[in-house]
């Protein structure tokens, strides 16, 4: 009897090793599908022209195309220059847009639903819509090819997505919150501080990151509304395609530098993420 039973457990185990071996294989082969672009781009970047047609894995590899991208280019200076813009960006959509997003929650005033409406209308309005008008008024004003003026004007991108996931956090805390906070001697900015921003800290994380992706890879503003003096990545990385050949090894190291800010953002407030982007974003 006991030797059946410890050959039932024995089978048990082999069959759930079996199992968990054939999940995680499976994990894997999905994984390496799913991140199979970026791997085909990393390696054009080490490929040669003449080499680039060739879709065999086995080629002579070289770094000719990071040196022409990052040594014989203003390549870093434009990925500086996009960090400027899409972290300012950034910046100015969390201190003006929480406030909103707080006042939208707990506040009721006249046609409010509408005006948050209104707000989240600006993030999926096409952008060539509003862009030559803005350009009229950058050029009266002095704001084209400027910093503020690109920083300010991404606003229409990162903002919305913002106040509104943000707005769904606050509704989810009750008042009762702040009320304790403010009957312990707290002032309204030190409840907001202190025990509000804690609680809505994963969204808060979560769409910061989205927005600065959306500000990171931005194009019709920056192409309409910069010139010489401020180029983003995105604008730089169209000078690797002439009218008579595209350098695809150049292009495939513009876009791997490109995309590294934002795959390490992620890796630092993956845990944030899910729980971000689950809670607070259908409220409203």
């Amino acid at each position: 009897m006991e030797h059946s039973i410890e050959t039932a457990k024995q089978r048990n185990g082999l069959k759930e090793a079996a199992r968990e071996t054939g999940r995680n294989l499976g994990l894997v082969l999905y994984a390496l599908y799913a991140l199979f672009p970026l791997i085909w781009m990393l390696i054009c970047t080490f490929k040669s022209d003449t080499e680039m047609y060739n879709t065999v894995f086995i080629f002579q590899p070289t770094l000719a195309n990071y040196q022409a991208v990052l040594l014989g280019t203003d390549y870093i200076r434009a990925f500086f220059q996009n960090i400027i813009v899409s972290g300012g960006a950034v910046l100015l959509t969390v201190v003006a847009g929480v406030p909103a997003a707080y006042a939208l929650a707990r506040y009721d005033f006249r046609k409010k639903d509408d005006i948050a409406f209104q707000i989240l209308s600006f993030k999926f309005a096409p952008e060539i819509m509003v862009i030559l008008p803005i350009f009229l008024i950058f050029q009266k004003i002095g704001l084209y090819d400027t910093y503020f003026g690109l920083i300010w004007v991404y606003q229409l991108i990162t903002m919305p997505l913002l106040i509104w996931v943000v707005r769904g956090y606050f509704e989810d805390i009750s008042v009762e919150v702040e009320q304790a906070a403010s009957l312990d001697g707290y002032r309204w900015y030190e409840v907001f501080l202190k025990t509000l921003l804690p609680l809505i800290k994963p969204g808060l994380v979560a769409s910061g990151l989205l927005a600065f992706i959306f500000a990171w890879n931005s194009f019709t503003f920056p192409l309409i509304l910069s010139g010489f003096r401020i180029q983003t990545l995105t604008i730089t990385s169209l000078r690797y395609i002439s009218s008579e050949t595209v350098h695809y090894g150049q292009v495939a190291v513009a876009a791997t530098v490109a995309v590294l800010p934002e795959i390490i953002a992620c890796l630092f407030i993956q845990k944030h993420l899910v729980r971000g982007l689950s809670f607070g974003a259908v409220k409203g």
